[in-house]
C-alpha cells in the first residue's frame, strides 16, 4: 500500500510502498475513502522537521534534557545511537480519515466487514490506504453522511470538545479567535447551540467564509481592532466566552482574549498558541482559562485508545469516541456543513501535491481531502532489494520479527554487521516501520505478517523483538516452521505459555537440531566476563544487584499482564539471569517482598526485592524500584566470595578487590553485551544448531520470576523445580 510519511531528520515529505498494517485484537482493518489533510497542524510538524538539530533542539527542551540524562548514565556513543534511531523512523501524517471495513479484530463489538466509519488517533488514521485503528477510535457514519464528510469527523470532534469546556448557554456570546478549519468548524457548533457568535482573522477570506456559515459578526483583523470590534458586539459587557482556535507562537490571542471576555467569563484554549498569560488582566476579571486536551476524554490515556478500556458512559459522558459520533450526527441532521469548507481534493497518488500547495502558501485553502481508490490492490509482501542476496550455505539467512527503538539499535545492526549473516525478511506491526527499517539495514523484503518469513526457506533463524505477549507465539511457530529462534526477553508472559513452548521445543527437537536463545545480553558483557573470571572457582557467592530504574508510566503497554507481563516478567528476569550465570549454579529457592505490604497489584510488582539461593548456598538479592530518581546510576551489582570483592557501575566501570589491591575497569559507554550476544548467537545457530545457553537455565529463569510472583502472594519462599530437557542440544 502506499503511505504519506515524515523524515524528522530532513523535513521531506513522501509517498512511500510499504506493506499495510498487521491487524490485531481489539482493533479494525479500514480501507480508507478519504482522508483530510489539517493543514495548520501538518504543516507545524514539517516545518519542525525540517528545522536543525539546534533548532529541534530550542523547540523541545523537554526531549533535550532526557537525552544529557541518557548521556550521564550511559554514554555518548550509546546515546547518540539510540537519538539516531529515533530521527531516522519516518513519521505517519494524518489523523483524520474514514473508510471502509475489511477486517474486524478479536475483542470488536458492533462492527463487521463491510460497515462505513470515520477513525481518529495521529498514527492510526493516516494518509493511508490501509489503517488498523483502535476500536475506541472509529465511529460507525451514520445515513445521509458521504464518507468524505466523514474525514472531517477527528476534527470536528477538537471543535466540539472545545465548545463542551466553554459550557455555552443557549443566547450567550461567544468570539472565536482564528477562523482555520477548527476555527470555522467551531463557530457552526455554537449557532447549532443557539449562541451569537463573533469571530476574528487576519484572512478576509476565512471571515467571508464564516459569516456565510452563520457567523453573526465578522473581524477582519488586519483592517481593524477585534477588541474594539468585540465590545461593540457585545455591548460593552464582553463575551461570555472566548475560544482560541488559532495557530501562532504569538501570544497575543491570550492577550487579546483577556480584554474581549467579560468579567468572570472564560477563556478556552484550543488552538497552538503562546501562553504567557497576563495576570493584571486575567486577575482583575477574574477569568477562567481551560486548555481543551484535543479530541476529548480518552485522549493520551493508552488504557482508552490501545487498550479499548472505555470509560462508563453514566461518568463520563463525552469521550472522544463518543465526541465523534457526536459530529456525526450533527452531520447527518444538517447542522454542520464541512462540504462548504473543502476547498481542495487531490487523488491520494497525488497527495505530495496537496502538500507543496501547503508549504507554499500561495493559494487560499482551507479543507483539503485526498481521495483514494478502494479497488488498488494490496501487497502484503514489499521487496527492498532488487533480488534475493541469500542462498542456502553456511551462512545465516535471518528474519527479524520487530523493529522497534531497541531492536534497531541493539540487536539488527550487529546482526548486519556479522560477516556470516544475511538479512532476508523484516516483519513489523506497522508497514511504515517496516519499510524504513527494511530500507535502512538492507533486508531484501518487509512484511507486516510473520508468515512469510516461516515460509521462507532463505530464512534459517528468526529474530523476534515484538511486543512480550506475541513472544511465546511467535516462538512457537518459528520453532514448529524449523527456523532457529532467537527472542528477546521475556520469553514468556504467563507460566501457561512457559509450558507450552517448552513442549513445543522439546517436540521439535526430537525432529532436527533447532537452535534457541533469549535476549539475555547482561551475561555477555564484557565487564560481566573479566568479574567472573576474577571470581574462586567453587566458592559460594554473595551478590547485591541494585537497580534504579526511574518512574514507570503505569499506563504503559509493559504493566498491562496480556500485553507486557509487567516489570517482573518483563524486566526483572534480566537480573536474575545475569546472577544465575556468575555464581554458575542453579536457583532453588525464591523468597519476595514488595515495598508496599500485603498487596497483590501491579505497583507493588515495580518496586521489589527478591532473594535467590543457588545449589551451592549462594544468594542473590535484587533490589529493583521505580522510587528512585532516574539522573543517578541505573545499575550497581556487588558480588562477594573467596576473598573477592567485586563492584560494576552501570556497565561502564568496573572494579575487582583482591588481596588487598583493587584495580579498576572504565569505559566511555555502556557495552550491556548485546554485541558479543548475536556473535554467539549466529555461530551457535549455524555452527552447532543450537543456542548458546543451555535451555534448561533459560527455563528456570523464568520460573524464578513466577516463582517470585507466588511469593508475593503468598509472602512464603518458593521451591524452583528441577527441569533438564529431555531433548536439548545445548547440553
Amino acid at each position: 500500500m502506499k503511505q504519506v510519511l515524515q523524515s524528522v531528520n530532513t523535513g521531506n515529505t513522501v509517498l512511500e510502498t510499504v506493506p499495510p498494517p498487521a491487524l490485531q485484537d481489539g482493533r479494525v482493518s479500514v480501507r480508507t475513502t478519504a482522508s483530510l489533510i489539517s493543514a495548520g497542524t501538518e504543516k507545524m510538524l514539517i516545518d519542525l522537521a525540517k528545522k536543525s538539530m539546534v533548532g529541534k533542539a530550542a523547540a523541545r527542551p523537554d526531549l533535550v534534557k532526557k537525552v544529557l540524562n541518557k548521556v550521564r548514565t550511559e554514554g555518548l556513543w550509546t546515546t547518540f545511537q539510540k537519538v539516531q534511531t529515533k530521527m531516522e523512523k519516518p513519521m505517519p501524517l494524518g489523523y483524520s480519515a474514514a473508510g471502509i471495513v475489511e477486517a474486524v479484530g478479536d475483542e470488536v463489538r458492533g462492527l463487521q466487514v463491510g460497515d462505513r466509519v470515520a477513525m481518529a488517533g495521529a498514527g492510526y488514521a493516516n494518509h493511508a490506504e490501509v489503517n488498523v485503528v483502535p476500536k475506541n477510535l472509529v465511529a460507525e457514519i451514520p445515513d445521509g453522511v458521504e464518507v468524505d464528510e466523514a474525514a472531517y469527523g477527528t476534527v470536528g470532534s477538537i471543535a466540539l470538545q472545545g465548545v463542551r469546556l466553554a459550557e455555552p448557554q443557549l443566547g450567550e456570546q461567544v468570539a472565536v479567535v482564528g477562523l482555520g478549519l477548527i476555527g470555522l468548524l467551531t463557530v457552526q457548533l455554537l449557532k447549532a447551540n443557539g449562541c451569537r457568535v463573533v469571530g476574528t482573522d487576519l484572512d478576509p477570506s476565512k471571515v467571508e467564509l464564516a459569516e456565510k456559515l452563520g457567523l453573526d459578526r465578522g473581524v477582519v483583523a488586519s483592517e481593524e481592532d477585534p477588541v474594539s470590534a468585540v465590545e461593540a458586539f457585545s455591548a460593552g459587557r464582553g463575551v461570555d466566552h472566548t475560544l482560541i482556535t488559532a495557530a501562532t507562537d504569538s501570544n497575543q490571542p491570550i492577550e487579546q482574549a483577556g480584554e474581549m471576555t467579560r468579567r468572570k467569563g472564560d477563556v478556552v484554549v484550543v488552538g497552538k498558541v503562546g501562553m504567557d498569560i497576563p495576570r493584571d488582566a486575567y486577575y482583575h476579571k477574574e477569568l477562567e482559562v481551560k486548555v481543551s486536551m484535543s479530541y476529548g476524554p480518552g485522549r493520551y490515556d493508552p488504557s482508552y485508545e490501545e487498550g479499548g478500556v472505555d470509560y462508563p458512559y453514566d461518568y463520563v459522558r463525552w469521550t472522544e469516541q463518543r465526541n465523534m459520533e457526536a459530529v456525526l450526527d450533527l452531520m447527518a441532521q444538517g447542522k454542520l456543513d464541512v462540504e462548504a469548507l473543502t476547498t481542495h481534493r487531490f487523488p491520494f497518488d497525488e497527495a505530495l501535491d496537496a502538500y507543496d500547495l501547503i508549504q507554499s502558501g500561495n493559494e487560499p485553502h482551507v479543507g483539503i481531502l485526498l481521495d483514494y481508490d478502494v479497488e488498488q490492490p494490496q501487497e502484503e509482501v514489499v521487496r527492498v532489494q532488487a533480488g534475493g542476496t541469500h542462498v542456502p550455505t553456511d551462512r545465516l539467512g535471518v528474519g527479524f520479527a520487530g523493529a522497534g527503538n531497541y531492536a534497531s539499535v541493539h540487536l539488527i545492526p550487529h546482526v548486519q554487521d556479522h560477516a556470516r549473516t544475511d538479512l532476508v525478511g523484516l516483519c513489523t506491526a506497522t508497514g511504515k516501520s517496516a519499510k524504513q527499517a527494511a530500507d535502512s539495514f538492507g533486508f531484501d523484503y518487509c512484511t507486516t505478517d510473520l508468515q512469510p518469513l516461516l515460509d521462507d526457506d532463505a530464512i534459517d533463524a528468526v529474530f523476534i523483538a515484538t511486543r512480550h505477549s506475541t513472544h511465546a507465539e511467535f516462538a512457537a511457530r518459528a520453532l514448529e516452521a524449523g527456523k532457529h529462534v532467537f527472542v528477546e526477553k521475556p520469553m514468556v508472559v504467563t507460566e501457561e505459555q512457559l509450558d507450552a513452548l517448552r513442549e513445543t521445543y522439546e517436540a521439535v527437537q526430537g525432529e532436527r537440531r533447532t537452535g534457541f536463545m533469549v535476549g539475555l545480553n547482561r551475561r555477555f558483557a564484557p565487564m560481566v566476563q573479566e568479574l567472573r573470571e576474577t571470581l574462586p572457582e567453587g566458592q559460594p557467592t554473595q551478590m547485591i544487584y541494585r537497580v534504579n530504574s526511574g518512574p514507570i508510566d503505569t499506563d504503559s503497554w509493559l504493566h498491562r499482564p496480556e500485553e507486557g507481563g509487567g516489570m517482573l516478567v518483563g524486566e526483572m528476569v534480566h537480573f536474575i539471569d545475569l546472577m544465575q550465570h556468575l555464581c554458575g549454579e542453579r536457583p532453588t529457592q525464591v523468597y519476595a517482598q514488595s515495598l508496599t505490604l500485603g498487596r497483590a497489584d501491579r505497583a507493588d510488582y515495580d518496586n521489589l526485592s527478591i532473594t535467590v539461593t543457588f545449589d551451592d548456598g549462594s544468594t542473590g538479592t535484587l533490589c529493583y524500584n521505580t522510587v528512585g530518581d532516574s539522573g543517578a546510576s541505573k545499575e550497581r551489582l556487588e558480588v562477594y566470595g573467596g576473598g573477592t570483592v567485586g563492584a560494576l557501575d552501570d556497565f561502564r566501570r568496573l572494579e575487582v578487590t583482591q588481596n588487598g589491591s583493587t584495580s579498576t575497569s572504565r569505559a566511555w559507554s555502556q557495552d550491556k553485551g548485546q554485541p558479543n550476544q548475536i556473535e554467539a548467537t549466529v555461530e551457535a545457530f549455524r555452527e552447532r544448531g543450537r543456542g548458546p545457553v543451555p535451555f534448561d537455565e533459560l527455563i528456570v529463569g523464568m520460573q524464578v520470576v513466577f516463582a517470585a510472583q507466588e511469593s508475593l502472594r503468598d509472602g512464603e519462599p518458593v521451591d524452583i523445580p528441577s527441569y533438564t530437557a529431555e531433548y536439548d542440544p545445548s547440553t
